[in-house]
Formats: C-alpha cells, sequence, structure tokens
C-alpha cells in the first residue's frame, strides 16, 4: 500500500556577532613644576681696625723732638738754670758776707764762674729700647646671614582620557528554513 510519507527539513537560523572591542588610553601628562630659589639676605658690617704708633719717646730720644716738647723743655731748663742762678748767688754772698772770717773768697768765686763744665758726650742717636708704642686693636666683623625659603609652583595636569566604546553588530547570518516533501511510501501489509 502506498501512503503519504511528510518529510519535514527544517533548519534553524543563525545570528552572526561582530564585537568591536572598545579601546581606552589614558595618558599622564608631567606636573608643571617651578623652583625658584632667592637668594639670601646677608648683611657684613666692619668695625676697622686700628693701629696706633706712637713714635713720640724714641723720637726724643734722637733729639727730634715737637716744637711744643722743646719749648717745654727748654722752659724747665731756663727755670732749673734760674734756681741754680738763684743759688749760686746765694752761696756766693753769703761767702762774701764772712769775708770777715779770714777767707778770700773773691778768686775762687771768680774760677767758678768763669769756666764752664765739660759737656758730656754719649751717642745719641740710638732710640732707648721699648721707646715706640704700638696699639692694635683688630677689626670686628659681624655677618648676618636670613636664608629665603624657596618658591615652589607646581601645576598638576589632569590625565587625558580617549575612550571609544566598542560596538557589538548583531545580524541574520543564515536565515531559519523548513522544507516540506510528501513521498509516497511503500507499507507491506
Amino acid at each position: 500500500m502506498r501512503i503519504p510519507q511528510i518529510r519535514l527539513e527544517s533548519t534553524n537560523a543563525q545570528i552572526g556577532i561582530k564585537t568591536t572591542n572598545a579601546v581606552n588610553n589614558i595618558s599622564q601628562p608631567k606636573a608643571d613644576l617651578s623652583i625658584e630659589q632667592p637668594k639670601a639676605d646677608m648683611t657684613i658690617n666692619t668695625t676697622p681696625s686700628k693701629l696706633t704708633i706712637d713714635q713720640t719717646q724714641a723720637r726724643a730720644d734722637v733729639d727730634l723732638k715737637s716744637i711744643f716738647r722743646r719749648t717745654e723743655e727748654f722752659a724747665q731748663m731756663g727755670y732749673q738754670d734760674l734756681l741754680a742762678g738763684i743759688a749760686r748767688r746765694t752761696q756766693q754772698g753769703a761767702e762774701l758776707m764772712k769775708i770777715e772770717n779770714r777767707s778770700n773768697p773773691i778768686p775762687s768765686q771768680a774760677k767758678q764762674n768763669s769756666v764752664k763744665p765739660w759737656k758730656e758726650f754719649g751717642l745719641g742717636f740710638i732710640p732707648s729700647a721699648g721707646s715706640v708704642k704700638i696699639q692694635y686693636d683688630p677689626a670686628k666683623v659681624n655677618i648676618e646671614i636670613e636664608p629665603n625659603k624657596p618658591i615652589i609652583n607646581v601645576k598638576v595636569n589632569k590625565p587625558i582620557y580617549d575612550y571609544e566604546p566598542g560596538k557589538v553588530d548583531i545580524y541574520l547570518e543564515r536565515r531559519n528554513d523548513l522544507k516540506i516533501d510528501v513521498e509516497m511510501v511503500d507499507i507491506k501489509a
């Protein structure tokens, strides 16, 4: 006997997916940095040194005296000679008053008044030891330094993001299909 037989042949639909990955780029620019170091404030105060050399005594020792000192010495010598002259005249007057004592003071006084004393001679061009007086006050230096702090300026730069989103494309790669066939099949009964 012949019976119709239905044959179904189906093909499923097939979906295709195409993906594009996301791209994420991050870059961090360096910070802008400026550093400035001001010079330190420095002050220097100096008291000058002082050197004093007193050679008055040394010059006097070699007879190079100032006019003021020489005048003072001459006045002192004149006063001493005056006192010596007064004393000599007083003594000679007293001797003359006693002439009645059978003394003859006139020849001795004449000899004393006419003869000058001998002058002493020595080396006068060498100053005495220690006659030059030296005094030295050293200089004083005061240094003050005040450091200044550095000036630091920092500008932070933000990161740079570059992002491209990914894509997903879905499409129908193969359509579904259904084939129906009718075929006569012999069945033995």
